[in-house]
């Protein structure tokens, strides 16, 4: 039972993430910016205004200034520091479980395929579901931009807080998870299968961690992004649950205020194919590969040299 409450994984794993954050989080914002535009049912983000994942990238900076690529980058910071944390460790001491119970590895000492990515998914699944909050606090400010002097942390929840109450800062956890639990299931089993058939030609050496997390990231940057794009529009949308009685829709010739674009993930993927097209789920892939490549290189290389600790 010892074993099982190592802290060490866990710590790890968020102190890693926290790393990898830091280094990628520019790209991550023209992401989101990417991912926002273009949508015909919202006319705050009907506008196509960047081309690109380095359109973005020059734009923001030249408009809104430098700092503006680091909008959102404490929730962020936050988020790693419990979903980082809370998957990783998680993820490897669900392996030992199943290792022990001899479900993990056949007589031959192989890795199950099946049980690997069943471990990750859980992780994964479980871990983002606890930070939502600290993702929708990031995608808001993200979208808001202007430097995060402008929205602060702090200002931004207790704006969620008071317009949309708690629910508020649970939006779209469902596809949230879903997407936590695909990267996990593909990133993770992807990584540690690399790693291990590279070992004879690299040994448990940097040059085997970068390769085997670039291969890893490119699997979940597939996967993934369809269910990104849905999980930001979610999270970005804003729902007031207070009725203002003293202004009339009528009279404004808006619509009322509790009014939402989408009902759910579904209703987000068909309306988003329907208005914009296939291609549209795929929106920011480039800078979300991008990302994932350099984020999940940092945070490899920074855990296997952390476990040297061990």
């Amino acid at each position: 039972m010892g074993e099982l409450r190592d802290w060490r994984p866990f710590v790890y794993g968020g102190m890693a993430s926290i790393m990898a954050e830091f280094g990628t989080f520019p790209i991550d914002t023209t992401k989101t910016r990417l991912q926002i535009q273009g949508q015909k049912i919202d006319r705050s983000h009907a506008e196509l205004r960047y081309r690109g994942m380095v359109d973005a990238f020059v734009k923001i900076s030249r408009q809104e200034g430098v700092k503006a690529l680091y909008s959102g980058i404490w929730p962020a910071v936050l988020r790693q520091a419990t979903y980082g944390t809370i998957k990783f460790g998680t993820y490897y001491t669900l392996k030992k479980v199943a290792t022990d119970r001899g479900l993990l590895l056949d007589k031959a000492g192989n890795e199950s395929v099946w049980c690997n990515a069943a471990c990750a998914t859980m992780a994964g699944a479980i871990s983002s579901a606890i930070a939502n909050p600290t993702d929708v606090l990031k995608v808001r400010m993200q979208v808001h931009g202007k430097g995060t002097s402008d929205v602060g942390l702090m200002r931004c929840f207790r704006e969620i807080y008071i317009h949309e109450g708690v629910r508020g800062l649970w939006r779209g956890v469902g596809p949230t998870a879903q997407r936590a639990a695909v990267i996990a299931a593909v990133e993770l089993p992807v990584y540690d299968f690399c790693k291990l058939h590279l070992m004879e030609t690299f040994g448990d050496q940097v040059a085997n961690h970068f390769i085997s997390s670039f291969i890893a990231s490119l699997g979940s940057a597939v996967a993934s992004t369809p269910i990104d794009v849905i999980r930001t529009r979610l999270m970005n949308q804003r729902h007031v649950h207070q009725l203002q009685h003293s202004i009339s829709p009528a009279t404004t010739g808006t619509s009322p205020p509790h009014r939402l674009f989408y009902t759910g993930s579904v209703d987000c993927a068909v309306q988003t194919v329907r208005n914009e097209g296939f291609r549209a789920l795929y929106k920011g892939f480039i800078p979300t590969w991008v990302r994932m490549g350099p984020w999940n290189i940092i945070f490899f290389i920074t855990y296997e040299q952390l476990k040297q600790f061990y």
